[in-house]
């Protein structure tokens, strides 16, 4: 009877999935970054949306309305009245709302990733570093006191001297090894030409997340790595991550060239060995910047002269140790062609892919290449 008691005891229970209670505020508010990720950071507009929800699918009752939610939001400050030099108010969100989207797009693309620490990039090569290696060596002269393993040292004092006194010669100091952390160096390319709005598809908004979360990734779970981002259309230029939310195609055609130019000349400046540049874009190349400043533009198709100076390019960057990782949202057979030429010139990679499942890609790629290109 007991030994059947014992094995009932080791069954399953199953049970109707109850979804964790969540204020109004909270529902409202996790619609709310949804949207104001996809107005790129207009507030009038993304109220405006929950206004057509609530009709549509009454998100809000009398106990709670969208009047309320907006004086919450004011209240726990992720809005704010910007007086502009007119002299009008205009409501705007904050800095702690534009942190918020970032830690809902790493939540939503990497998953509950928890804060591990600074560094991560654990390498082979035992030394003076600042990490604990679990190996152990003999003290000797100019070793830093501040490695010295007190128990491994008193345990060596007690073995060698006895335990009744306690006798501490230079010859019972242990050593413990320590690891280096290397870090890496990413600059991340966004694409913001017009086509990443064509064909009635939105690119651009989920570029803006992969961005964010990658944003929020790296600060938190690596922060001694470095991100930069920058956008090209007909130019190319850096942007703060504070910016993402607010990011928006223009008018531009694609100059790919720009953008590389701009990725080594932030990575020539840091002082890590490990760099790297990940590449998102939908189009191919169509502009290019002349000596004489004027802009050379081709919308019709892949112009000889503007993708001989990607690949002049991919090689330079090459030649600098900088893998390009190109992550093309469009399946187009004579643009995935030029996109497996550019790579074979950098030696870096390519993932043909639509939207679905970019961020997932980026995330792994980011991490496989953390542990490939570790060096000391």
């Amino acid at each position: 009877m007991e030994k059947k008691r014992k094995l009932f005891k080791k069954g399953f229970t199953f049970k109707k999935y109850e979804a964790p209670e969540q204020s109004p505020f909270d529902k409202l508010f996790d619609i709310f970054q949804e949207i104001i990720t996809h107005t790129s950071g207009d507030l009038d507009e993304a109220l405006d949306w929950m206004r057509e929800l609530d009709k549509e699918y009454q998100l809000t009752d009398e106990n709670y309305t969208l009047d309320d939610f907006v004086e919450d939001l004011k209240k726990k400050g992720y809005i704010r009245e910007e007086i502009k030099p007119d002299g009008n108010g205009k409501m705007e969100i904050t800095a702690k709302t534009e942190q918020a989207i970032r830690k809902r797009a790493l939540d939503q693309i990497f998953g509950k990733l928890k804060r591990s620490g600074a560094g991560n990039h654990r390498t082979n090569y035992v030394g003076r570093g600042d990490e604990h290696a679990g190996e152990f060596r003999n003290y000797q002269y100019g070793d830093s006191i501040e490695r010295i393993s007190m128990t491994e040292t008193l345990k060596n004092a007690q073995i060698n001297h006895g335990i009744g006194d306690l006798n501490l010669t230079e010859e019972d100091l242990v050593i413990e090894e320590t690891r280096f952390k290397a870090q890496m160096s990413t600059v991340l390319m966004i694409d913001i030409s017009h086509s990443m709005i064509l064909y009635g598809e939105d690119r651009i908004t989920p570029a803006k997340k992969v961005a964010m979360a990658l944003a929020e990734l790296i600060t938190t779970r690596y922060p001694k790595d470095t991100l930069d981002i920058l956008v090209f259309g007909n130019d190319a230029w850096p942007i703060a991550i504070k910016d993402l939310p607010y990011l928006q195609v223009g008018p531009y055609h694609t100059n790919t060239v720009a953008g590389l130019q701009l990725a080594m000349d932030m990575l020539r400046r840091k002082r890590n060995t490990n760099k790297q540049i990940f590449m998102i874009t939908d189009g191919k190349p169509s502009c290019l910047r002349l000596p004489s400043g004027e802009y050379y533009k081709n919308s019709n198709g892949l112009d000889r002269r503007i993708i001989n100076k990607c690949y002049m390019m991919a090689q330079q960057a090459r030649k600098l140790h900088i893998p390009i990782t190109t992550f093309m949202i469009a399946q187009d057979p004579y643009l995935m062609q030029f996109v497996r030429e550019f790579t074979y010139a950098n030696q870096g990679k390519a993932f043909y892919t639509g939207l679905k499942g970019l961020g997932e890609m980026i995330f792994e790629d980011y991490e496989t290449n953390r542990r490939k290109r570790i060096k000391g």
